[in-house]
Order: structure tokens, then C-alpha cells, then sequence
């Protein structure tokens, strides 16, 4: 159950509360029902999908956009529609599970998989290198990476990756999730905030995050698009998104872009959180307080719940043995006196930190 201010949620821009998303979600629910009826080749695509999916795309600079159901889904559905036998995925050492369950699937299907040392470029060329060497030309390399990274809030060098992806002939997805909405000139993500947007040939992201509501997408253009219409399994045979869904996420969409104060508001927190215990700054709204041990993190936990923050700890198998931590985030609908109020209980309750 909840307790108390909210630090732990994934809803940077305050919209899931938003009684905007509410009133579209009713709106779409009034004019196409409550349920989607189908699959969306069969009978489940509405007028708002295919107009959520342009809003994506443009947002996104891409040519399409297919909506999922879920992250997870969308990349465990993804990348084994992109590559079988005799091609290969390499994947971040630290990319999110559903990646991670997406190369293993393309693997089971034949594909090589590479793991790199979390964003170790160096590493990343060496193996994409080695692989070259003795695939065929026609052979896919496909390289995964989250945008910004989950646990920890560091974030992926894109304008880097790309170079290296055209110099050996790779194909890069990046993950948006935690980015979407919350970096770049008007939201559009890491690669907006880096300089590159526009020119990611796959991206995937999540509406269930800063948009406040739920389900994911992927970003592409319209050929890669029309491919995994007809073999991405994940979303051939599943029900679509509700149109209630898809109307909340759509007005999501659009709040991200038209109230740029909600981001700065979610960020500037995080700034001022990092400050104040002495880390690095990063382009997130997530700021890991690492502890150690699991026990000590669930109880650091239990004391920051105590005081009024919903502070949630970390643990194996999320992350590695011995580097549980509590996750903190940040969003806009936090006050900079709860933020203060915050790092003093963390002073009092965890000195070292």
C-alpha cells in the first residue's frame, strides 16, 4: 500500500492524476466503448489509435509508430520479429528485463547474442567487430540499449552509439521509457536532449510512465513498421488497447509537449536531491541511493515510510547481489519543501548517504 508522499512512482509529470486524462479516457470510452473488441488487425484498431500513433511518430521524428500493450511486450515481442539465425542482438549488461527477454528469445531462435559492459562503447565495437568478421554481409546486427537506464538514471551515449552502429553496419533500438516525456526541447526524450533527434531508426517507450497512462509503442519507419504488423507475435495476437486508454494517453501526449514546467519541475528536483547527497547529476528523474545490503535497504526503507515518504527498496534479482539500494524519483507534482523534508530524514536516517 501507498505510504505517504509519493518518491518511488514512475509518474515524473504528475498526469496520472490529471482529471484531463480522466475526461478523455471517458470521452473515448462514451464514443467507442469500453473495450477494444479485438485484435487490431481484426477489430480493434480505432480512429484514436491510428491518431495516437501519428502523434507518437511526429513526436518521435519517425516515419510510424505501432502501439503494444505493454514495454515489456513490445520488446520481447520486437527483437525476435528483427532477428533469427545467423544474425545477432548485443545487449547493455544493465538494459531492463524486457530486453534482456527479447535478445534471449532471438537467441532461441537462432540469433547470436552479445552482452557489453554497461555503456562500454569500447567493448561494443570489439564484439560487433568480431562478429562482422565471419557473418554473412546480409546477416543483421541488432544493438539494444535503454535510454536512460532504470535503476540508476545514467543514460546512454546516443550520438556515440549511432556512429558506431553505421560504421559496422548495426541497427540500433533504444528504449525510452524513462526518457519519454521528460527530456529535450518539448519532451520528445533522450535523443531530443542529445542532438540526435529524428534520426533513431527504432525506438520503443512506454505511455504508462510520465504520459500518465498505459500500454507502448514503437517507433520506426513505415517499412519496418508494415514488418512487424505481420510478425511481431506479441502484437498480432493480442486485444488491442482500449479506446479509454488510448484517449488518456493521447491527451497525455499532449500535455507533455504543451506544459514544459512539468518537467523542468520534475528534473530541477532531482538536481536539487543529487545536490544534496552528494552525487553526480544525470539526465533522469531517478536518483539511487546505493546501500549495500538487503536487509539494510528494506529497513532504511521502512524508516523513510515512517516519516511520511513512499521510499521503496531495491533488491536482488533486480539488481546485482549486494548493491541493493533504495530508487528514488522525482515528479512534478512534488513540492521543494517535500524534497528538503525528504534529504533531512535521509540524513537522519542513513548518514552516509
Amino acid at each position: 500500500p501507498a505510504a505517504g508522499v509519493d518518491f518511488c512512482s514512475n509518474d515524473y509529470l504528475g498526469l496520472r492524476r490529471d482529471p484531463r486524462l480522466a475526461e478523455a479516457a471517458a470521452a473515448a470510452a462514451h464514443e467507442h466503448g469500453s473495450g477494444a473488441g479485438g485484435a487490431r488487425l481484426l477489430r480493434g484498431t480505432t480512429p484514436l489509435h491510428d491518431e495516437l500513433e501519428a502523434a507518437l511518430a511526429h513526436w518521435k521524428g519517425t516515419e510510424a509508430c505501432l502501439l503494444f500493450n505493454t514495454g515489456f511486450q513490445a520488446n520481447a515481442t520486437l527483437i525476435p520479429a528483427l532477428a533469427g539465425t545467423g544474425d545477432a542482438v548485443f545487449s547493455d549488461a544493465l538494459n531492463h528485463a524486457s530486453l534482456v527477454d527479447g535478445c534471449r528469445l532471438a537467441r532461441a531462435g537462432g540469433a547470436h547474442l552479445g552482452l557489453y559492459r554497461h555503456l562500454d562503447l569500447t567493448d561494443l565495437a570489439a564484439q560487433l567487430a568480431a562478429w562482422r568478421a565471419s557473418a554473412p554481409a546480409e546477416a543483421l546486427a541488432l544493438v539494444a540499449t535503454d535510454a536512460v537506464f532504470s535503476m540508476d538514471g545514467d543514460a546512454a551515449d546516443l550520438p556515440a552509439l549511432l556512429e558506431l552502429c553505421d560504421r559496422h553496419g548495426a541497427l540500433l533500438l533504444i528504449d525510452e521509457a524513462h526518457a519519454t516525456g521528460l527530456l529535450g526541447a518539448d519532451g520528445a526524450g533522450l535523443a531530443q536532449h542529445q542532438g540526435v533527434h529524428g534520426r533513431m531508426p527504432l525506438v520503443t517507450g512506454t505511455l504508462g510512465k510520465a504520459l500518465g497512462a498505459f500500454g507502448a509503442f514503437v517507433c520506426c519507419d513505415a517499412l519496418l513498421r508494415e514488418h512487424l504488423l505481420n510478425t511481431a507475435r506479441g502484437f498480432i495476437f493480442s486485444t488491442a488497447l482500449p479506446p479509454p486508454v488510448v484517449g488518456a494517453a493521447l491527451m497525455g501526449v499532449r500535455l507533455a509537449r504543451a506544459e514544459p514546467w512539468r518537467r523542468e519541475r520534475a528534473l530541477a528536483h532531482a538536481a536539487h536531491l543529487r545536490h544534496a547527497l552528494g552525487q553526480a547529476q544525470a539526465p533522469s528523474a531517478i536518483v539511487p541511493v546505493p546501500v549495500g545490503p538487503d536487509a539494510e535497504a528494506m529497513r532504511l526503507a521502512a524508516r523513510l515510510q515512517a516519516h511520511g515518504f513512499d521510499v521503496r527498496a531495491v533488491r536482488p534479482p533486480t539488481v546485482p547481489e549486494g548493491s541493493a539500494r533504495l530508487r528514488i524519483t522525482t515528479g512534478a507534482h512534488l513540492e521543494a519543501s517535500q524534497v528538503l523534508a525528504l534529504v533531512e530524514a535521509l540524513a537522519l536516517e542513513a548518514p552516509g548517504a
